[in-house]
């Protein structure tokens, strides 16, 4: 069955342009110019990636991708004519997968599109009845289950990540009280067809600690080495 891509994008022509290069590819396209018709779209349930422009006529884009990812975990690929750093680690840290700058090239965007939904069907469990090889991660109230890809809380509560979040709290939980370089990170996510803009592992920190930390200014868990990197400071043991 071919993935669903919505483009979400004010400019009919930059919607043209993605759906004919999308469909050439054998891809199902669905369009939206703003966020009433992206809700509409969403509400089907069948979309397995999103392209999203930052503005949206009237919408913000990053309000959008904010409500996206607060509801669902699919995969989006912010493609925008605002290319400064600041946009950039903005929409990473709001949970985009990928950011391109506009004017882009069709081939670039296809390479990358393809490269989140790669990683994104690798984060997914694979079903099994065979409980071989289950693991299972205690670390300050918090139970890390690598087999579901599961995050629950000392009162049973499960909490959503997205597929780069959970590999990257996996390699934290695995490496206790090591600390670990930006260069390090990346070189363990590799193995998750990993493809980091400059500051993306500190935007993928920062959306990770919002969820696993009572204090995002006074991290218990996830400590940051000045000059160096993070290390995992939380006992872990396992379940």
């Amino acid at each position: 069955m071919s993935t669903e891509i919505l483009v979400i994008d004010d400019d009919p022509e930059v919607r043209h342009l993605l759906r004919t290069c999308f469909e050439r590819e054998g891809y199902v396209v669905s369009e939206a110019c703003d966020a009433v018709g992206a809700r509409s779209v969403l509400e089907r349930g069948s979309v397995g990636l999103i392209t999203l422009d930052l503005t949206l006529g009237r919408d913000d884009g990053l309000t959008l991708a904010r409500e996206i990812r607060a509801a669902r975990d699919v995969p989006i690929v912010m493609v925008s004519g605002k290319g400064d750093a600041v946009d950039r680690i903005v929409g990473l840290e709001l949970g985009a997968d990928d950011y391109i700058s506009k004017p882009f090239n069709l081939r670039e965007v296809l390479a990358r599109v393809r490269a989140v939904l790669r990683r994104h069907e690798a984060g997914r469990p694979i079903s099994t009845n065979a409980d071989i090889g289950h693991e299972r991660f205690c670390f300050g109230g918090w139970t890390l289950d690598v087999t579901s890809r599961g995050l629950v809380d000392s009162a049973g509560n499960t909490h959503e990540l997205t597929t780069a979040e959970f590999n990257l709290l996996e390699m934290f939980v695995k490496r206790p009280h090591r600390v670990l370089s930006r260069d390090d990170i990346m070189d363990l996510l590799k193995g998750q067809d990993w493809t980091p803009l400059d500051r993306s592992i500190d935007a993928l920190v920062s959306r990770l600690r919002k969820k696993i930390e009572d204090d995002v200014a006074k991290p218990l868990h996830i400590k940051s080495v000045r000059g160096v990197g993070y290390m995992f400071a939380a006992d872990v043991r396992p379940a």
